[in-house]
């Protein structure tokens, strides 16, 4: 099987004001609206992509609708420190604050308005044991 594309779909009660949500604080744009989905793509980079779903919509099988949740979503970015001060600013729910990890993050998570949590990451070296933990390609820099 070759995939050629990757996305997370979140099934949510109000897809425009999730919607709004990713497209205000994460920098994406609508590629598809409808008000039962919202298909949204990163302005920086077009492989980034993010689906929004009406929880309760006939597309999806009876027994499995209902919205997201056990959900963390990572989002890498260059700079974390920038962003946390944004999200401090706007007065965004902060569930752990900046700091950095000896595993090879530094990061803060958050929520969006339907309670999934959003992990924002930049990569760092690892400390420690956790450098050999690594494959030599994907050891952070």
């Amino acid at each position: 099987m070759k995939i050629t594309s990757y996305y997370p779909v979140l099934m949510v009660d109000d897809v425009s004001t999730t919607a709004a949500f990713y497209i205000e604080h994460f920098s994406f744009r609508p590629m598809f609206e409808a008000d039962w989905y919202v298909h949204l793509q990163s302005v920086n980079d077009e492989a980034v992509n993010l689906a929004i779903l009406q929880g309760d919509h006939a597309t999806i099988p009876e027994a499995a609708r209902g919205r997201a949740s056990g959900v963390l979503l990572n989002f890498e970015v260059d700079d974390v420190d920038g962003i946390y001060a944004q999200v401090i600013a706007a007065g965004l729910p902060i569930l752990l604050t900046l700091r950095d990890e000896d595993f090879g993050q530094r990061h803060f998570i958050m929520q969006d308005p339907n309670g999934v949590l959003i992990d924002i990451i930049k990569p760092i070296p690892p400390q420690g044991a956790f450098t050999a933990q690594y494959s030599t390609d994907a050891l952070p820099q």
